[in-house]
């Protein structure tokens, strides 16, 4: 406890969580194009990840709140992480930066993002995903399927027969409209 100039016990206030207030709710959430409601909510994110109530997230607070998430990304990772999206070169993620990341994946076509994968299996681009495109990416990405277990798979996403999934039976197969 310490004390004041009159001499009595101060005591330490509770850290309240802060609130963005009207025109710069408004401001930020124009900016970014979010609704009002979305940048509070980001906002009471940033908070938790801003451990010392700074205005800016290190790499260090980004890797306490996701160590404590179960995740265990190493120190280089998130400081690349941070330089990836710190704009202003602080060394930090400041929360325009932060409004940022989220506005941008949110913005993010799915039907886009859809396609960007289908072309990730298609490995020879031809517009089709063969049993052995599937096989060789799955084995990349560390999943234990055998040839045979690709050759089911592709069996069943294949809708009209020829042996290969196209990108109208990819879609299917994940029950994308």
């Amino acid at each position: 406890m310490e004390r004041g100039a009159c001499g009595k016990t101060l005591e330490p206030r509770p850290r309240r969580a802060p609130v963005l207030y009207g025109e710069i709710a408004k401001r930020k959430a124009t900016k970014h194009q979010l609704s009002k409601e979305k940048v509070q909510e980001l906002f009471d994110a940033f908070t938790m990840f801003d451990k010392n109530g700074d205005g800016m997230i290190s790499a260090d607070e980004l890797g306490r709140v996701l160590f404590q998430m179960g995740k265990r990304p190493t120190l280089r990772e998130l400081q690349s992480f941070v330089r990836s999206v710190d704009a202003d070169k602080s060394g930090a993620i400041d929360f325009d930066e932060f409004l940022e990341i989220f506005a941008r994946k949110m913005s993010i076509d799915p039907e886009k993002e859809l396609h960007e994968v289908f072309q990730v299996f298609d490995g020879n681009k031809d517009g089709f995903i063969s049993p052995d495109e599937l096989f060789t990416i799955l084995s990349r990405l560390g999943e234990p399927v055998t040839k045979e277990e690709a050759q089911a798979m592709i069996r069943e996403a294949d809708l009209n027969g020829d042996g290969r999934v196209d990108y109208k039976e990819f879609k299917a197969i994940l029950n994308f409209r």
